[in-house]
């Protein structure tokens, strides 16, 4: 007789994108809370645009996982929040492409997103941004922090 697999942590995850100019410089930020744990985490990068931050905030949060979880991913992303939900499954169908002659933007971290889906189970979870939610103001303040370059001149 197997015995039952261990029970899945629960983790919330709150994440968020900043870009200036799009494309332009860009951060990512996130918050992971496991019972009274707490980790924050944040990059960027020189050029880049706020759709791919919004899912690399995400991608970096779930990497950060030790084993599979049960998350709660929150973002102010419809286009991350639609694109895992919706749309993911009917571009792997299509060989990673809208229609016959339109290319998934963003395919490298479409696949990466892909991949940890298979490993985590996660609820995704729209929250509208700058509403006052605590975690998802801190997740855009570390996002606009890590932007390189913000607010020095060249």
């Amino acid at each position: 007789m197997s015995t039952p697999p261990e029970p899945r942590t629960q983790v919330r995850i709150f994440t968020d994108g900043a870009c200036t100019g799009n494309p332009g410089p860009g951060g990512w930020g996130a918050i992971l809370i496991k019972d009274e744990h707490r980790a924050e985490i944040s990059g960027g990068e020189v050029r880049t645009t706020n759709n791919r931050m919004e899912m690399l905030a995400a991608i970096k949060a779930l990497q950060m996982l030790k084993r599979p979880c049960n998350v709660v991913l929150h973002t102010d992303s419809q286009y991350l929040v639609k694109g895992a939900t919706i749309w993911i499954d009917s571009w792997k169908r299509k060989g990673w492409k809208k229609n016959r002659s339109s290319n998934v933007k963003n395919v490298d971290l479409w696949k990466q997103l892909d991949d940890l889906r298979s490993v985590h189970s996660i609820t995704w979870k729209w929250v509208k941004g700058h509403s006052g939610i605590t975690e998802n103001e801190r997740a855009d303040k570390l996002a606009r922090k890590a932007i390189p370059n913000k607010g020095r001149s060249k």
